[in-house]
């Protein structure tokens, strides 16, 4: 038995007391235990997305390699629909006891700049753990877009407006938010062209239907190898350690362009500050694996923990940014 728990059974201590106050000094106490003892059975990891892409695979990966560090099984549990927000309400109304969590994605952000009236908080609502991933996405063009970098490709868009045009998976998605922002930054004016999905985008920017689009790596990465686009920048402020010979959009003057995908943990409101504490230390202990780092590395993410203060305020700003180019463009989610 711990310490603190033989303490409350010594000889004479409960007849020092009055009933009530030993009633609160011991449910204190088990409290105390409890955080204490955390984890005790296992931990749920919900991922609002369907199995196979690259939200499942970094949930499973991290939650094998947690799995030893807590001493306790950790289960994926894949809740998609909704944009992700089905799976993130069910974390939202969980018990706040550290062992419901969530992996959310950039898309958190982007639906909480694209839809005020969520189910949830999309700040509020939640504990932030870590943040344990990031990922920038990819400037690629057709391979007869004459522009050989960013700067060229931005003067010629620059010199003939609404020329050039660039391909997202529709109105609202991460594509059509990032090539608003490179229009608005830059002063130029590509046309966007929306489309059902990242693989009918992509396959018409190939095809020379369009001249560009925004896409993650492992996404492009076949069209990039065989030479029918080509990568011209990175969407994060800085260089990726994945693919350091692409220089960053913000090379080309401008160091506010900064919206890379990223991934973290949460928990429900209300989560004791001691158990974040320990779910934080964990997370970060398998964030700094070199082996997992290599095993993302294969799909073009870094590992990135933080401490809980640090994502909250990253997934602030993000909300924030995205809020000012949907206000600015008048984009309207489909």
């Amino acid at each position: 038995m711990a310490e603190t728990e033989r303490s409350f059974h010594r000889p004479g201590r409960r007849a020092l007391l009055g009933g009530g106050a030993w009633a609160l000094l011991a449910a204190g106490g088990a409290r105390a235990s409890g955080q204490q003892g955390f984890p005790s059975r296992p931990i749920r990891i919900i991922v609002p997305f369907a199995p196979g892409a690259i939200n499942d695979t970094l949930a499973r990966v991290i939650a094998e390699r947690l799995a030893p560090v807590v001493n306790q099984p950790v289960i994926v549990e894949n809740r998609p629909g909704g944009n992700a927000t089905i799976g993130s309400r069910i974390a939202a109304a969980a018990d706040p006891d550290g062992y419901t969590l969530l992996l959310i994605s950039a898309a958190h952000a982007i639906t909480a700049a694209l839809a005020p009236d969520l189910p949830y908080d999309s700040i509020r609502g939640f504990t932030f753990v870590t943040r344990v991933a990031r990922a920038p996405f990819l400037l690629v063009v057709n391979k007869d877009v004459p522009a050989r970098s960013i700067q060229e490709f931005i003067a010629a868009a620059r010199k003939q407006p609404d020329t050039y045009s660039f391909a997202s998976a529709g109105n609202g998605s991460s594509a059509h938010l990032l090539g608003e922002l490179l229009n608005t930054m830059a002063g130029i004016r590509l046309l966007h062209v929306p489309y059902k999905g990242t693989t009918p985008a992509l396959n018409d920017v190939m095809a020379g239907q369009v001249s560009c689009t925004f896409s993650s790596y492992t996404g492009a990465q076949g069209a990039i190898k065989s030479g029918r686009v080509r990568a011209l920048a990175v969407t994060s402020a800085r260089r990726s350690a994945v693919f350091p010979d692409i220089p960053a959009i913000a090379e080309a003057g401008y160091p506010d362009y900064d919206l890379a995908g990223w991934w973290g943990i949460l928990a429900p409101a209300g989560v004791s500050p001691a158990i974040v504490a320990t779910l934080n230390k964990a997370f970060n202990q398998v964030l700094a694996q070199p082996e997992l780092a290599d095993k993302l590395a294969q799909e073009a993410v870094e590992t990135s923990g933080s401490t809980p203060e640090a994502f909250r305020a990253h997934v602030e700003k993000e909300i924030a940014q995205y809020r000012q180019i949907i206000i600015r463009t008048g984009i309207k989610p489909e």
